[in-house]
């Protein structure tokens, strides 16, 4: 028996197998970057970072997936997709750029589902109500980067908008009976230890059904990158792997193990990396790491968890 409730282990008991994500550049932008909020995104964001080779916004949908399958094949023998719509914010667009993106990815034989990454002021009512239909026929998750509770580092970060935002949607999107997941991040700027672990309670609060972890890493030719070498203390960044292991255990401890777990960190190229500069580690290494330690603490998810008020 696992010692979290992991993501994975949920599609397999869903669907009787594995099912694999495709990501896809469906050449969406963000207002982040087209001018509508800002033109340099967050201080963090570089979206090549975690692209894979055959994502490519030139090519269609239908050949991303296609040549997805075959990227994937080698390592899995899996008979059940979901397209993963991953870059940039993928509900920002007309309702109807999205209809035809999205039924396309879907009309790919053994594309299951839509897993849609997006900001929370990129959605609305119209494009949830048109999300939910699909919902209907097909496994549908909203995935929204919340990355922290707090409004004054959303503010240093250059989100745009403000931690209600996130609330409300992700509120709307569960209104749907849809799945929803939340992104945060660990070593924002300014934020103390303290105060990324009371965060803790603050999602325990939310209904969301999955949770994706990143820890802060300082991305070559970002706006952090820039702050990070003139001000490197008002990072919290993590120095090494057990400081991480240590502290998102703890964090997990009192998680509501009802929540899913879909990522625990994220993976850099080192290359790309200015800090922190960790060990050429692996995500499924890090993986063994974090249960092989929940193991030596006798713990697991939620074993400090106390009930607070949690809306389904």
């Amino acid at each position: 028996m696992r010692l979290f409730n992991a993501y994975t282990d949920y599609l397999k008991r869903e669907f009787g197998c594995r099912v694999q994500k495709l990501s896809i550049n469906a050449g969406f932008s963000c207002p982040n970057r087209d001018g509508k909020l800002g033109t340099g995104g967050c201080i963090y964001c570089d979206n090549k970072i975690f692209s894979p080779s055959y994502t490519d916004p030139q090519k269609s949908i239908r050949q991303q997936l296609l040549e997805g399958m075959d990227f994937h094949k080698i390592r899995y023998k899996t008979e059940k997709y979901f397209a993963y719509f991953q870059s940039f914010s993928n509900t920002y667009a007309p309702l109807e750029v999205l209809q035809q993106r999205f039924e396309e990815a879907l009309s790919v034989e053994k594309v299951i589902g839509l897993i849609i990454g997006t900001r929370p002021d990129c959605i609305d009512e119209k494009k949830l109500d048109y999300l939910a239909e699909l919902a209907k026929n097909h496994y549908i998750m909203v995935e929204y980067g919340i990355e922290s509770c707090y409004d004054k580092t959303l503010k240093t970060i250059h989100r745009g908008h403000d931690f209600a935002t996130a609330q409300k949607a992700v509120l709307m999107t569960v209104e749907r009976n849809m799945h929803c997941g939340a992104h945060f991040i660990f070593g924002l700027p300014n934020e103390t230890e303290t105060e990324m672990m009371e965060m803790v309670h603050i999602i325990n609060q939310m209904p969301i059904e999955t949770i994706k972890f990143h820890q802060l890493q300082i991305i070559r030719e970002t706006e952090a990158e820039q702050m990070y070498r003139k001000n490197p203390e008002i990072f919290p960044l993590f120095s090494n792997v057990e400081a991480y292991v240590d502290f998102i255990i703890r964090f997990i401890e009192q998680l509501n193990p009802d929540i899913m777990i879909d990522r625990f960190a994220s993976e850099v190229k080192p290359e790309l990396v200015v800090a922190p500069c960790w060990e050429n580690l692996r995500y499924d290494q890090l993986l063994v790491i974090i249960e092989a330690e929940l193991a030596k603490r006798k713990s697991h998810q939620g074993n400090n968890w106390k009930s607070e008020i949690y809306i389904k």
